[in-house]
């Protein structure tokens, strides 16, 4: 349901009516919209130069590297497979840790990875 609206500006004497009415109401609100939000950004950019300046350190925090890995203590378990020539992938899936957390921590504590190759070379020479 439509229904047409007149306005009317006791102060200007005017009237706002009809389509073209309408359009330029519409172009007002858009306008001081547009003001609003530069006025906003403004002194946002504002408030960030002045803490900037103060020395506060702006944005996300970086990472920290946690001091207790979460595969400490199991360097034996994993160099007993890795011996054995088991993959990474299934290594990490008995430990219940994604692959790549398990590369990391076997990267980082220097353990030996046993490639099939050298575990079957490994074999044939304890015969």
């Amino acid at each position: 349901m439509q229904k047409e609206v007149q306005i009317f500006s006791i102060n200007e004497n005017t009237e706002i009516g009809g389509k073209n009415g309408f359009k330029a109401l519409e172009f007002a609100f858009n306008l001081a919209e547009g003001i609003q939000r530069s006025i906003i950004s403004e002194r946002t950019k504002e408030a960030l130069a002045r803490k900037k300046a103060e020395g506060v350190v702006l944005g996300r925090p970086k990472g920290r590297k946690p001091k207790q890995l979460k595969l400490d203590g199991k360097e034996t378990v994993i160099q007993k497979y890795l011996d054995k020539a088991v993959s990474i992938s299934r290594i990490a899936k008995i430990l219940k840790v994604h692959r790549i957390t398990l590369t990391e921590f076997i990267t980082k504590k220097s353990l030996k990875v046993i490639t099939v190759q050298d575990f079957e070379i490994k074999r044939k020479t304890k015969k």
